[in-house]
């Protein structure tokens, strides 16, 4: 059983082995969460992450976390195209694909923030439910901790109502 733990506060500033990106099929790195990752990150992580698309909604890349003190990002797309709309399957999916691949990385501890939410417009609560459906659902062999992080104090409470 994954321990789940909700922050309000930035991704980049939790304690993780890794933070999850939610992202586009391209790899591009524009607004949002991504936006950030990558000014704070740098430049690198972008590149790595476009050097290995297109990456399907439904999978997950790795990459290095540039100058943050994660051993990765992991890139997990929730739209095809920068700045679509996004559906509760596609989160579902980008989640699951999330999680599979920090448990085979080895990794114990993930930040992920709210999916699918920013540019992506799904529903707050619809998102926090398919988030923390799928992490209770995963059965992981070295995953122990997911911290579901968001500056956005809505998020922040759908997922404390849920748990």
């Amino acid at each position: 059983m994954i321990e789940i733990s909700v922050v309000q506060g930035s991704l980049l500033e939790v304690q993780a082995d890794a933070i999850v990106n939610p992202a586009n099929s391209l790899g591009l790195m524009g607004g949002g969460v991504a936006g950030v990752i990558k000014r704070f990150g740098g430049e690198e992580i972008e590149k790595e992450a476009v050097s290995k698309a297109p990456i399907p909604v439904g999978s997950a890349v790795l990459t290095s976390a540039g100058k943050l003190p994660f051993k990765g990002v992991i890139h997990a797309p929730t739209m095809e195209e920068p700045a679509m709309e996004t559906t509760e399957e596609k989160v579902r999916r980008a989640v699951r694909a999330v999680l599979e691949l920090a448990d085979r990385m080895g990794f114990e501890s993930i930040a992920m923030p709210g999916m699918g939410t920013g540019v992506g417009r799904l529903p707050k609560d619809v998102s926090a439910r398919a988030m923390i459906e799928e992490i209770r659902n995963f059965q992981p062999k070295n995953l122990k901790k997911v911290v579901l992080v968001d500056l956005d104090t809505q998020m922040v409470e759908e997922w404390k109502g849920l748990l």
